[in-house]
């Protein structure tokens, strides 16, 4: 017995000195990072945690909110996974209205949707664009129609504010400014093909979208680049607006370069692939379709309902690819199903709310928007590693885990902005977060002097 009290006394002196001994590395470290050149006028945030006791390790201005861009998506995705449950499925129903005579609809064909951000998107079996518009069809042929002398009318029931206030002018066009509406379709993503001349300053023309966009004029005043200059082009184009234009530079002797935009309508875009594949598929469209807010008959009957894939499928790639989308969408859905109210600051102030609840200090979260676009966010990296440390002790924990890409041989979450790179993760025993506001220099070099710190973790 006095053997046993022995040995447990020496384990428990034995890791207080290795507490002792990683901290001051850290410490030690930290302090060599800071004074590195390329923090002269910024500043580092790190948090460390011990996963079994709950110890502050280190905190390094690790109560000060900074912007640390998509590693906020952390807090959405654990409120999402909690809020909503992993097993939450959109549903997006097809109706019409009116009767049937010898094969014509003498009415409308709607498409209600409810913020599914899935719908047609190419990373899952059973959301792909021509798999829905066949099972729609499908559906449409099943009831006896061949002929529509009506609209396609949207019930968007979400209103017109899709992009959240605090997102840039050079974020929104782009495919990862993509607001979340009440009907999205293809991740509301689309592709252009870019031709670029031989020598710098060359003109940059337009080869085509895929898919087409509909009823969008995109002028290009992109010139070629330096070679090697990468991708250095931004669409600006403004949500329901049909003139856009394309500014930067992409390198020299481009075939077909690819940039990515976002649809500035997507109600719009649906309704017309929609009545384009009606027509393919030998169903006669008479009237115009519609966009329309919510534009629900009295009498409608339910022609298909489809289903998203369940809310862990969809958290893997909110989190492992980052999708911005996903994290709009998961927010005004939380304050949609929370609150009654499918809009932005319903969402984000629920989410605030858990985690007050959960115990986090509310100044700690300041959130204008669910993916971390925004610069305006202020997160503190206590708050980040305190979210980490939460989802560890819950049932959906390997699911959340599992989402997380990886980095060094560490399980985190990254998010890069201008001016702001950030990883909040799990190891070895240790939940953390870091963020580096304000450097100057090159992003890579940065990330491997944060990389050279998480290094001493492991």
């Amino acid at each position: 017995m006095k053997r046993t009290v022995q040995i447990i006394a020496l384990l428990l002196v034995v890791g207080f000195v290795d507490a002792q001994g990683i901290s001051k590395r850290l410490q030690d470290a930290v302090r060599s990072f800071e004074n590195d050149d390329q923090l002269k006028s910024g500043m580092l945030s790190f948090y460390v945690l011990e996963q079994k006791t709950g110890s502050v390790v280190i905190n390094q201005n690790g109560t000060i909110g900074v912007p640390v861009a998509s590693s906020q998506k952390v807090l959405t995705s654990v409120a999402s996974l909690e809020l909503l449950g992993g097993a939450y499925r959109y549903q997006t129903v097809l109706r019409y209205s009116g009767n049937i005579q010898n094969g014509t609809l003498n009415g409308n064909v709607y498409i209600n949707g409810a913020g599914d951000p899935t719908l047609g998107s190419w990373r899952y079996g059973n959301t792909k664009e021509q798999l829905v518009l066949n099972k729609w069809i499908s559906a449409i042929k099943q009831a006896g129609i061949r002929r529509i002398n009506g609209k396609i009318l949207i019930s968007n029931n979400w209103g017109t504010y899709s992009v959240p206030g605090g997102w840039i002018w050079d974020d929104i066009g782009n495919y990862y400014g993509a607001g979340a509406a009440g009907l999205n379709w293809r991740e509301n993503q689309y592709d252009i093909k870019l031709k670029s001349g031989n020598s710098i300053g060359d003109k940059v023309s337009i080869v085509t979208t895929v898919p087409k966009l509909y009823d969008v004029n995109l002028t290009t005043e992109l010139t070629t680049g330096k070679p090697g200059s990468g991708d250095n082009a931004y669409i600006y184009l403004a949500p329901y607006s049909s003139t856009g234009y394309i500014r930067g530079t992409i390198p020299p002797n481009e075939s077909a370069f690819t940039i990515s935009g976002s649809f500035p309508d997507p109600s719009k875009q649906i309704t017309s692939v929609f009545a384009d594949e009606l027509k393919k598929q030998g169903i006669e469209l008479i009237a115009v379709n519609d966009v329309g807010s919510n534009q629900n008959a009295t009498e409608v009957i339910e022609l298909v309902t489809h289903q998203s894939p369940p809310l862990d499928s969809i958290n893997y790639w909110f989190l492992r690819k980052s999708v911005n989308l996903y994290g709009e969408a998961l927010a005004k859905t939380i304050g949609s199903e929370k609150k009654k109210e499918a809009t932005t600051e319903a969402g984000v102030n629920t989410i605030k709310a858990f985690w007050k609840d959960k115990g986090i200090e509310p100044t700690s979260i300041n959130m204008k928007d669910g993916s971390g676009l925004s610069p305006q966010n202020r997160i503190t990296a206590e708050a980040l590693a305190k979210v980490m440390q939460y989802a560890r002790l819950q049932t959906y924990f390997n699911s959340f885990y599992n989402a997380l890409p990886e980095f060094n041989g560490i399980k985190m979450k990254s998010g890069t902005i201008g001016g702001v790179k950030s990883f909040t993760g799990y190891v070895n025993g240790y939940t953390f977060a870091i963020v580096v506001n304000n450097y100057n220099g090159s992003t890579s070099e940065v990330v491997r002097k944060m990389y050279r710190l998480l290094d001493l973790l492991k």
